[in-house]
């Protein structure tokens, strides 16, 4: 069960990323504020999921939530800031578009900058911690799982539709075969040298 507040008398928006290790595609990030009556059993950080439960849980945090936003910051940017600048960034972006303006952020991770005057916390394994912080890590996977689908279309050749952009060997063993594209990180190790082609 998760935890549902950090302090029971603030309004709280949780903050999470998805597509921080991907070698290709933007990073998204989400900001959610629920209510305090909210409940949900199955609510969990979005890699203890099945694709089934996550998509049925964000259509259920999109109708129960106070608020929510999803933000995201493509790889040319990332390119520019490093990822984890960009990560940072998203999660800030996606703070300032809520329109409920919280008390209080609960960032998942170790790592966040201070920002218009908002009081944060941030917390290691977050997205299995608390219930913000996991509904806003629902919103950011699955947004980001339905555009790398659509990249897909555009670029077949590196599975997108299963792998998500993310290093796997059938990815990078495409990416040695035909070579980069636009979507690609190049500031990202792209070529693995422990990879062969048979």
């Amino acid at each position: 069960m998760l935890k549902p507040f950090f302090k029971n008398n603030q309004i709280e928006a949780g903050c999470d990323e998805a597509g921080r290790g991907c070698l290709a595609g933007p990073v998204f990030a989400a900001a959610v504020i629920l209510p305090h009556n909210f409940e949900n059993l199955l609510l969990n950080d979005s890699k203890k999921l099945s694709e089934k439960n996550r998509y049925y849980l964000r259509d259920e945090i999109e109708r129960c939530s106070l608020a929510f936003s999803v933000v995201m910051i493509d790889n040319v940017e990332i390119d520019k800031v490093n990822i984890l600048n960009a990560s940072i960034k998203a999660m800030q972006e996606a703070v300032k578009k809520l329109v409920i303006r919280p008390e209080f952020l609960l960032i998942d991770g170790n790592r966040f900058k201070a920002f218009d005057d908002f009081k944060y916390q941030c917390v290691v394994k977050g997205d299995s911690t608390y219930m913000s912080i996991a509904a806003a890590s629902i919103l950011a996977k699955t947004y980001r799982d339905d555009y790398m689908i659509r990249l897909h279309d555009e670029f077949p050749q590196y599975h997108w539709q299963k792998n998500k952009g993310y290093p796997t060997t059938e990815h990078r063993k495409a990416i040695i075969q035909y070579g980069i594209c636009k979507y690609h990180r190049k500031s990202f190790k792209l070529f693995d040298p422990q990879l062969k082609l048979f």
